[in-house]
């Protein structure tokens, strides 16, 4: 038996990095999964191999959110775990002086006001069915220190007040919200000098997309943290301990 057994979660940005990482660690626990992303080749693809669902969906769309939560919970019957891991790629030249509106505009539908509506959805619906069900949110630890990438790091400060607001709106209700900052995980967006990078962690490498999933699993099982809502566990090596990421 796995640690969650008799699960179901839908994951957004599960296609690739951080979002495919926790999908799999999922599946692996025995949870059946509706995955989505914007990526559907290998969002399909990656759902073939864990004998799950996909669903495409952009959330930059404002009608995007409410659409997948309705065919998710169609497809799982009912919802248990909702795991928000998507996010628009970012790339260094997006500073504050340089970042248009529409990349501003992205970034906030897709990572703050798509996973508050789908968390306020899920919620609804797990407090309808008495369901005493686990949210994550997938934020940084830019939600506290500067990366001149101005549009992400408010997203990540945005949503880890959501975590908040929704942990205490469904505490009562036995539904946990809590959230993961993860530290240096090459990939994506994140461009660095890793030889350099990993000096200045503690631990003395950058992370994987496993070692986000394995906390991942960890906030989500009763077993570990049915004592846990409403914070921010960094999954970082260590480097949090520094301001890293110089002003460019």
């Amino acid at each position: 038996m796995g640690l969650l057994e008799g699960d179901t979660a839908l994951v957004t940005g599960a296609a690739s990095g951080i979002g495919r990482g926790i999908a799999q660690a999922l599946a692996a626990e025995g949870v059946r999964l509706v995955l989505s992303d914007i990526a559907e080749p290998a969002g399909t693809e990656l759902a073939r191999e864990l004998r799950a669902t996909f669903i495409g969906a952009d959330l930059c769309d404002p009608a995007a959110p409410r659409s997948l939560f309705d065919a998710a919970a169609q497809a799982l019957g009912s919802i248990s775990i909702f795991v928000h891991s998507a996010s628009p790629k970012r790339h260094e030249s997006e500073t504050a002086l340089a970042v248009t509106d529409a990349q501003w505009d992205a970034m906030t539908a897709v990572g703050l006001r798509s996973g508050f509506l789908l968390g306020q959805a899920v919620g609804a619906h797990m407090k309808e069915r008495k369901i005493k069900g686990r949210m994550l949110f997938v934020t940084s630890l830019h939600a506290y220190t500067p990366r001149n990438l101005p549009h992400y790091s408010a997203t990540k400060a945005g949503q880890t007040m959501v975590v908040k607001e929704l942990a205490r709106a469904l505490g009562a209700d036995g539904i946990r919200v809590n959230a993961i900052a993860p530290g240096a995980i090459p990939g994506g967006g994140f461009v660095a000098d890793v030889a350099s990078l990993n000096k200045m962690i503690p631990l003395g490498r950058t992370g994987t997309p496993a070692d986000i999933a394995d906390m991942a699993v960890a906030l989500l099982c009763d077993r570990f943290s049915r004592y846990v809502t409403g914070t921010t566990v960094a999954v970082d090596g260590g480097i949090s301990l520094y301001n890293w990421i110089p002003f460019q």
